[in-house]
């Protein structure tokens, strides 16, 4: 009986043993590996789905959205200017706009109908703005949607699917988040999955990590849920920037200050160009032109309105405070605190000798150099002072500098000759002496002091001044008449088609428009401007539209021969820009002016 009892047991234990091959043998076999599987409905297989979700916020600045994105290409109107978006490199045109000035209200019209993606990938056509608006409303921003962006796979992926019964019923090779989240979307819930592992991860920093199992691979989706800042947010301005980042840009170069608002007050004029110096043991020195110093502290923090810049001067009250730091530009720092508070700082790199300064690395800009620079384009005059005082009648002249040493300086259709070479003066600096019989307002020698960015090649930029004689000059490089900028060319195309009225020009608060009345202004080629009244001209003058240094859109008006014209005189801001309507604005620190131009 025993005998007969451990010979059952013992076919028992074999048939149980064959039984348990067979089914082993009706898995695929990856890798020499029987596969683990997961549930379609599975914690694993949400976080999955989560990682390849479509994320939407990389164009929040047009739609708001971040669980949605705007299917390439469609239009969009900002501040008047209309734009094609192609790519996401085109959104950047958008920020650039917002940015030519910060006085204005930035406006973004869709034109519609337009296609948008969703998370799933699925597409839908959107006919209005409610309907854009409304499906955004559904949108969780912050950050605290269920999408995973700190983390993505690594494609190919190879997937085998088993029904309940745990036999293979199909595999597949999916090459996107596309493939891999529509994959999921059409499973049943009770079907199962496996991996072909190993697996490669890419986290946000470029580091690849590699997954053998599917616990490793829900781990390290897990974890990335939260280890990074996914953007999602109308932020357009952060640029995502860390404190190491900003730490490292401060102590990079000295800053420039540019602008400097207090308690809604314009304090420019009194630090306009003066800079700060930040030094990695925390210390600040504020400096002036003129050999001024101040030494303060400077530290940095994260907060949750961003990274704060915290300023402390015995001595120079405007400054200190905390800062929160909303943009970080092309050589360019914003600062805002509440009430009122702003300052801009402009990033002032000496030439970083790395062969460009033609001198041997010693950070000593070459006589040629400079000479090329100048030869390379024609250069507009931004401003110039003699003894302190402006001579606004040469805003907007062109230089052309020719190899043979002359140049010419015009408005289009008169222009003076003259000479020029580039010297060194008794200090060694480069000097720009210029000598024309009939333009004594720059027939001087122009020390140089100050280029756009670290090498004088390619800088788009050059500051010429002499402390002692109180004279500066401010030359804008301008290559072609800027013909390859759309923007610049569809400004001009749109000043060009008619006759303009002044609809408003209010200054410092006060309404001038009626100075105004019964003209009409005429932009015509050759940067040419009439202005008359009943047909009859009385007065020319320049106009130009240029793209400057800092990336801005600007309008140059100079009407400096007519004394009631003049009060037009500037550099103006383009604000926005309508077939029948151009909106410009123009802030220093004597005066806030808004100028509308419309078609009557």
């Amino acid at each position: 009986m025993k005998n007969l009892f451990n010979k059952l047991v013992l076919t028992n234990l074999l048939f149980i043993a064959l039984l348990f091959t067979s089914c082993q043998e009706e898995f695929e076999e990856v890798g020499g590996d029987t596969q683990e599987t997961i549930a379609a409905n599975s914690n694993t297989a949400v976080l999955i789905e989560n990682t390849a979700t479509n994320d939407g916020s990389f164009d929040n600045i047009v739609d708001g959205a971040s669980c949605l994105a705007i299917k390439f290409p469609y239009t969009v109107e900002v501040n008047g200017i209309q734009i094609t978006i192609d790519s996401r490199e085109d959104l950047h045109i958008i920020e650039e706009i917002f940015d030519e000035i910060d006085t204005d209200d930035d406006i973004l019209d869709i034109i519609f109908p337009i296609t948008i993606t969703l998370g799933d990938f699925s597409e839908l056509v959107i006919e209005d703005f409610e309907q854009l608006r409304e499906l955004a409303a559904q949108c969780t921003e912050g950050g605290d949607d269920d999408d995973i962006e700190c983390i993505d796979f690594v494609y190919p992926i190879t997937l085998f699917t088993f029904d309940i019964n745990e036999q293979q019923t199909g595999e597949v090779t999916v090459s996107s988040d596309m493939e891999l989240r529509r994959f999921f979307a059409g499973l049943e819930d009770d079907e199962l999955v496996s991996i072909q592992f190993p697996l490669t991860l890419k986290k946000f920093d470029g580091t690849e990590i590699v997954v053998d199992s599917n616990a490793e691979l829900a781990a390290a989706l897990e974890r990335a849920k939260d280890e990074c800042d996914e953007d999602d947010d109308d932020d357009f301005n952060d640029d995502d920037f860390t404190k190491e980042r900003l730490d490292h840009l401060l102590v990079e170069c000295p800053w420039e200050i540019r602008e400097v608002i207090r308690m809604s007050m314009d304090q420019t004029g009194q630090y306009l160009e003066n800079t700060l110096t930040f030094a990695e043991n925390g210390s600040v020195t504020y400096q002036s032109p003129t050999g001024g110093m101040v030494t303060g502290e400077w530290s940095t923090r994260v907060t949750d309105n961003g990274i704060a810049l915290n300023l402390e001067f015995e001595q120079l009250t405007d400054f200190t405070l905390e800062w929160i730091v909303y943009e970080i530009g092309d050589h360019k720092i914003k600062l805002y605190s509440d009430d009122g508070n702003k300052i801009v700082l402009r990033q002032h790199c000496p030439d970083d000798g790395n062969g460009d300064d033609g001198n041997g690395g010693n950070g000593i800009i070459s006589v040629e150099t400079l000479t090329n620079a100048l030869l390379e384009c024609d250069w507009i005059i931004k401003k110039v002072t003699n003894q302190g005082e402006e001579i606004e009648r040469l805003l907007g002249y062109e230089f052309i500098f020719v190899e043979d040493g002359t140049l010419t300086i015009g408005n289009g259709i008169t222009s003076f000759s003259g000479n020029w070479e580039i010297v060194s003066n008794d200090d060694n600096v480069r000097t720009l002496k210029i000598n024309i019989g009939d333009e004594a307002a720059v027939s001087f020698d122009w020390p140089l002091t100050e280029i756009d960015g670290p090498s004088i090649v390619g800088t788009t930029r050059l500051v010429f001044k002499d402390e002692n004689a109180d004279y500066k000059m401010v030359l804008e490089k301008v290559c072609n008449d800027n013909a390859d900028d759309n923007d610049v060319a569809e400004i001009r195309n749109i000043a060009l088609g008619g006759g303009w009225n002044v609809a408003s020009y209010v200054k410092d608060g006060m309404d001038m428009t009626a100075d105004f009345n019964d003209m009409d202004f005429n932009f015509s080629n050759m940067h040419q401007l009439e202005v008359s009244v009943n047909d009859v001209p009385i007065a020319v003058g320049l106009w130009r539209v240029l793209r400057d240094t800092d990336e801005e859109l600007k309008f140059f008006i100079n009407l400096e021969e007519n004394a009631t014209l003049a009060e037009l005189t500037d550099a103006w801001y383009i604000v926005s820009v309508e077939s029948n309507r151009i909106e410009l604005a123009y802030e220093d620190e004597e005066a806030t002016e808004t100028l509308v131009f419309e078609k009557p």
